[in-house]
């Protein structure tokens, strides 16, 4: 069996995406990152980073083999099964390449417009201003080149499941879709897909409340050694 460590955030939802489409069975090990389930001693042997989503397939006939960080986890899948990644040449570096671009650039730039328009404490305008016209930006890269093919590296692929769930809380980042038409298309084109939509059906983030917010944001290598080994860390979060 797969188990698949979510919460269902735009990470933990591309992996879903994956998994239906690939029609792998898989098992969901919820992690509510908002109660702190993300620094339990056994999740942190399979993710070293404390995020979500972390994979572990126990269907291998050597050993089972444990993936955290989502991109990653969409590569060994698409590699397990031959699906959704060329095997070889300039067409596999194309969907490489909007797959690094996804995790690079668009997720974070992404979040941290999330952070600063919806989420943060305190109003600050410079961040608003700057993630908000990054994300901007990145819309653009995207529009441009879906204006070029009808999936992103040409065929459909995990760069397409990587970005989608990103894209899906755009108002959330200040944009709007009829800005960038090809974006727009492509995003029904997703929409539309029956994998797709049993993927977003494991569920949809939910606003942190005071106590979420305690175990989401202001962490340093103290408080989450602390976290991590059930000790009060004198850390302010």
């Amino acid at each position: 069996m797969i188990d698949l460590y979510f919460y269902p955030s735009p990470n933990g939802l591309k992996v879903t995406i994956m998994l239906e489409e690939c029609g792998l069975p898989y098992r969901i090990q919820f992690v509510d990152i908002t109660r702190g389930a993300q620094f339990a001693p056994e999740f942190l042997k399979i993710s070293p980073n404390n995020k979500i989503p972390a994979l572990v397939d126990s269907t291998q006939p050597q050993a089972p083999v444990s993936v955290f960080e989502s991109g990653a986890i969409l590569l060994y899948l698409a590699e397990r099964t031959g699906q959704y990644l060329p095997a070889g040449g300039q067409a596999r570096y194309r969907a490489l390449q909007w797959l690094f671009w996804q995790v690079g650039g668009l997720g974070p730039m992404a979040g941290q417009a999330h952070h600063f328009r919806a989420f943060a404490s305190e109003q600050v305008p410079y961040g608003i201003r700057r993630y908000t016209d990054e994300c901007n930006r990145l819309y653009g890269v995207l529009n441009r080149a879906l204006g070029e093919s009808e999936w992103l590296a040409g065929e459909y692929s995990i760069a397409d499941m990587a970005c989608y769930p990103w894209i899906i809380p755009y108002e959330r980042q200040g944009q709007r879709l009829e800005d960038f038409p090809h974006v727009a298309r492509w995003f029904a084109a997703m929409g539309a897909r029956g994998a797709v939509q049993k993927g977003l059906e494991r569920g949809h983030e939910k606003a942190a409340d005071a106590v979420g917010h305690t175990f989401l944001y202001g962490q340093t290598a103290a408080s989450v050694s602390a976290h991590n080994n059930n000790e009060p860390s004198g850390d302010k979060q």
